[in-house]
């Protein structure tokens, strides 16, 4: 059985392997230009974010850590994650959180075929409906609480330009990954958490000076307080324990350490 010490530095390791993971799109220009790479991929690509609440569990759970480092490309989604980065004098560039950058990503597909997986109706079909009045083709739609066989077979048959996962963490990035292994043909796999509810209406956007401020987080808190305590009230402070237990330990990301 493996000692508390060696877990801990497992966990200290794999969270800083996560933060030099994230891509730093350090201003507009290099946000529209990324939006043009993404508009092109040569292979099943998978877009990810990392949030405070992603980094947490992948302080606990090794499935979800390796989800979001097997995938092709990690963007900052938040607040704490720009914390964090600055606590170990990092760049940190702008907040590409999902719910702004995803829908962008989606009209870069206007007149292609894409796939919605996730969520459950009405929200699905609203979103559908919103993606549609984009321009985009939905070829293939599935709730989020099949098993992964289910995603990857429709997949297949309907050969998407983009895919939407909106199933949550760490499902959403655990099926991302089956769907590359499967597919071979160019697509885009974003891991979106709750985008499918926000387009479909679900779930309401914060007022726009609380998400210019960064704190839409606790706009979603008093929406929605009872999913979202234990993220954001309880898994706030613990994400900043985790960044100081690795500063203790004396590496930084970058590759580089203190000893």
């Amino acid at each position: 059985m493996q000692s508390q010490e060696a877990t801990k530095s497992e966990q200290v390791r794999g969270f800083i392997a996560l933060l030099d993971r994230i891509r730093i799109i350090e201003d507009e220009a290099a946000a529209e230009a990324l939006l043009d790479e993404l508009a092109r991929p040569e292979r099943p690509f998978i877009l990810s974010f990392a949030n405070a609440h992603a980094m947490n569990l992948g302080w606990n759970q090794p499935g979800m850590l390796d989800g979001l480092m097997r995938s092709d490309l990690v963007l900052r989604d938040g607040i704490g994650v720009k914390l964090g980065l600055q606590a170990f004098e990092r760049p940190y560039g702008l907040n590409m959180n999902g719910t702004d950058f995803i829908p962008r990503v989606a009209r870069k597909y206007a007149g292609r075929k894409a796939a919605l997986f996730g969520t459950r109706s009405p929200w699905l079909d609203n979103a559908r409906k919103k993606l549609e009045e984009m321009g985009l083709t939905i070829v293939a739609q599935q709730e989020g609480f099949d098993p992964p066989e289910t995603y990857v077979q429709r997949a297949v048959e309907t050969k998407p330009d983009l895919i939407l996962m909106a199933m949550g963490m760490p499902k959403q990035e655990e099926v991302s990954v089956r769907l590359r292994e499967a597919l071979t043909h160019p697509v885009l796999i974003v891991n979106g958490g709750a985008i499918l509810d926000y387009m479909g209406g679900k779930v309401p956007r914060a007022p726009a000076i609380m998400r210019q401020v960064g704190m839409e987080w606790l706009f979603r808190l008093a929406v929605e307080p009872k999913r979202l305590f234990s993220r954001y009230v309880l898994g706030i402070p613990i994400f900043f324990s985790h960044v100081a237990e690795v500063r203790r330990s004396g590496e930084r990301p970058g590759g580089q350490g203190t000893h």
